[in-house]
């Protein structure tokens, strides 16, 4: 712990935190997802008299804190499943088109480039709007459109690797294309993704929310902390507050995750070049 800088060490504090609140959701908030409980948008940061909501209500009444619980949940649910779709189908593309070259590199290069030459957000826009918009459909949406940037750094971390003398040894024993991608080339391959996961994450993080503030991503009555913001944002006409703590949240969750992924990609870098020397 003494070698953990200040800032990775406050972003581990608060992505636990965040994880934390979104496993254990139902027992912290105080009040139902969709329950309402008081008058339309109160503030008790204004109010002269003490409140007993600690953010406040929304656009309809209903707790802004246990809103907010609930929509860590959802995000953070999301963006993890999402994550781990896209890293699991990028990496093994990713390692199978580097090991297996020529033709097969070459097609599925040109596949993901064409995709990567979309805009992402209007691709998903597209899709979404022809599809009825489920979790597990937004999961795989979202997971398969961001595979083909962990495509594209898996295969260019894994065309370094499989010129190695331990992966020609590998063939040269019979080993087959699975034996390689799993035993050879992911162990070595791990520093590079996992620094990358946490980007990743903060992107699915950031794609969910902007979809459901144009409201094509989570519908009700599950909420998200993009979704809030768009259910309260015009009460900053008023100069009501309810729309900016769902904006913060996502700030500093992907303020967190960064100071982590930073530190992490720090770190590997430093191993590697220890190990080099």
């Amino acid at each position: 712990m003494s070698r953990i800088p200040v800032s990775a060490l406050i972003g581990l504090i608060l992505t636990s935190a965040f994880f934390l609140t979104a496993i254990f959701a139902n027992v912290l908030a105080p009040y139902g997802l969709n329950q309402t409980v008081g008058d339309v948008w109160e503030n008790p940061f204004w109010s002269a008299e003490p409140s007993q909501y600690l953010l406040g209500t929304d656009n309809i009444g209903r707790d802004l804190l246990s809103r907010m619980i609930y929509g860590c949940q959802i995000t953070i649910f999301l963006a993890t499943a999402a994550t781990i779709v896209s890293f699991t189908t990028g990496s093994i593309l990713g390692f199978t088109a580097a090991v297996l070259g020529g033709w097969v590199d070459q097609v599925m290069s040109r596949i993901v480039d064409l995709f990567m030459s979309l805009p992402s957000l209007i691709l998903a826009l597209v899709i979404l709007s022809v599809m009825q918009v489920t979790l597990p459909v937004l999961v795989i949406v979202i997971g398969l459109l961001d595979s083909t940037r962990v495509y594209r750094l898996a295969r260019a971390v894994a065309v370094d690797i499989v010129v190695m003398d331990y992966v020609e040894a590998a063939r040269l024993r019979g080993e087959g294309t699975r034996w390689i991608v799993l035993r050879e080339i992911l162990p070595n391959a791990l520093s590079p993704l996992v620094a990358e996961l946490g980007l990743r994450f903060i992107f699915a993080v950031l794609f969910i929310s902007t979809l459901s503030f144009l409201g094509l991503g989570v519908q009700p009555p599950l909420a998200d902390w993009g979704g809030m913001v768009k259910e309260n944002k015009e009460g900053l006409v008023y100069g009501i507050s309810a729309a900016l703590v769902p904006a913060m949240a996502i700030a500093a969750l992907a303020i967190s995750v960064n100071l982590v992924a930073d530190w992490v990609l720090n770190r590997t870098t430093s191993l590697k070049g220890g190990r080099g020397a």
